[in-house]
């Protein structure tokens, strides 16, 4: 039977899922770098198989659902911390690791020594340099703007920083990791590092214009489904 129930559940589905995109945005605002995630919609018409759809019922089951979601890569503020192993990246450029899971790419730079003086991240996978992981001599650690490390006034590294072109799909890997195609990173021309300095979380906007609440979307559905 033709009817609006369709597109009542299918709101009511995209609304959830939007609003558990929103709920994890939040539950991240105190993860350094931490790239927010917005849902995207597409339009979707309810048939069934080869039956012909009239106009009226077409536009009764027009309906919208959630075709994936799309990462903000907007530019966060960078905080100094004066902690000379925090970097923070200024333009788009991500920071290269060495995860379990293989590469895997970040733009929280706070960084730690392990006992055998491997640069590491938070989670405790090795940061990599152009020739390999890094790991550090004792000394005074500089960080140059092009991510070259130098020790005691000696160079020993330099940091595996790449960018992608707009399009590249970048997907959230879980806490401040993203994975992208590994030939689709280029060595980052527009990017600088900033040492002693952390990205903050970007705060956005989860309600825009003419999107309502997540309370009125599901009184919106459950009055057309009753």
């Amino acid at each position: 039977m033709d009817s609006g129930i369709y597109a009542a559940c299918a709101g009511l589905v995209a609304r959830t899922q939007a609003l558990d995109l929103a709920a994890n945005n939040l539950a991240n605002t105190s993860t350094t770098a931490f790239r927010s995630e917005q849902p995207t919609f597409h339009s979707a018409l309810a048939s069934h198989g080869l039956r012909q759809v009239d106009s009226r019922s077409a536009s009764m089951n027009q309906y919208s659902v959630v075709g994936g979601t799309r990462l903000d890569l907007t530019q966060g503020n960078l905080q100094s911390t004066g902690n000379p192993l925090d970097l923070g990246i200024e333009g788009s450029g991500f920071l290269t690791v060495k995860t379990a899971a293989g590469t895997e790419f970040t733009r929280n730079g706070n960084f730690h020594l392990s006992p055998d003086r491997s640069l590491l991240t938070e989670e405790g996978d090795a940061v990599m340099g152009e020739a390999g992981p890094v790991q550090l001599p004792e000394g005074e650690v500089s960080i140059s703007a092009d991510g070259t490390i130098s020790v005691g006034g000696a160079v020993v590294s330099k940091l595996k920083v790449v960018e992608f072109a707009p399009g590249t799909p970048i997907t959230h890997s879980g806490g401040s990791y993203y994975s992208a195609p590994l030939a689709a990173g280029v060595p980052a021309t527009r990017s600088s590092v900033r040492q002693g300095m952390l990205e903050a979380f970007r705060q956005v906007r989860y309600r825009t214009a003419g999107q309502p609440t997540g309370r009125r979307s599901w009184a919106i559905c459950y009055s057309l489904i009753r």
